[in-house]
């Protein structure tokens, strides 16, 4: 009797095992495949952003009003392109650093420049989604970013790993690009440190002067 119990006892907790495995893993997938929707959903937008900013910028140089003026950046919208070659990154990077948010994409630190104006442009993602390869760059490296205003390439002058609690974000009085995620990249659970990488645009080269 008693051992047809444990039986009974070890198959109830096998199947509710099963149970909370497979839901979790649909939960994950689930995720996952809304992580990729909202991606591409926000590639789509950005590429109409760029047609719409090109009219708008017509209209305004025509009516005499910054073009800036004209758009106000709403939370989960797309409102920038991030490129770095050497780990073959090429995102869309969202307005807001929620769960939403950087489920799709690398988030824009809300508050902060966007990249190229005078300020620093902070820019986070998960280490385990799209900054999975962060930890390759080093000093040096070219990061490339494109908004509907500006287009500029930029080179990594500093490294920083701090702890999870540290302040490390501060204002510039000059265009600067912040990478943020958590470190160490291949850690399992939540990581105790965070990986910050500076980058300072890359000099324009000068066109001589004809004598």
């Amino acid at each position: 009797m008693w051992g047809s119990r444990l039986d009974l006892a070890r198959r109830v907790l096998a199947a509710a095992l099963c149970v909370a495995g497979a839901s979790m893993i649909l939960y994950i997938g689930t995720r996952y495949a809304t992580g990729v929707y909202r991606s591409d959903m926000a590639r789509r937008q950005w590429d109409e952003q760029l047609a719409q900013t090109s009219v708008a910028q017509a209209r305004a140089k025509a009516a005499g009003v910054a073009a800036s003026a004209l758009r106000r950046v709403a939370m989960g919208a797309p409102v920038a392109r991030l490129r770095i070659p050497r780990i073959r990154l090429d995102e869309i990077v969202i307005e807001g650093v929620g769960d939403d948010e950087l489920n799709a994409g690398p988030g824009h630190l809300p508050g902060s420049a966007l990249p190229g104006m005078i300020g620093n442009a902070v820019i986070s993602a998960h280490r385990d989604r799209h900054f999975s390869r962060l930890d390759e760059l080093q000093l040096g490296d070219t990061i490339r970013t494109e908004t509907d205003q500006w287009s500029n390439s930029w080179v990594i002058v500093e490294r920083r790993i701090v702890g999870r609690d540290t302040p490390a974000l501060f204002r510039s009085g000059e265009p600067l690009l912040t990478l943020t995620t958590c470190w160490p990249v291949r850690y399992f659970g939540d990581a105790p440190d965070r990986l910050i990488l500076s980058a300072k645009p890359v000099p324009r080269p000068r066109l001589a002067k004809s004598s």
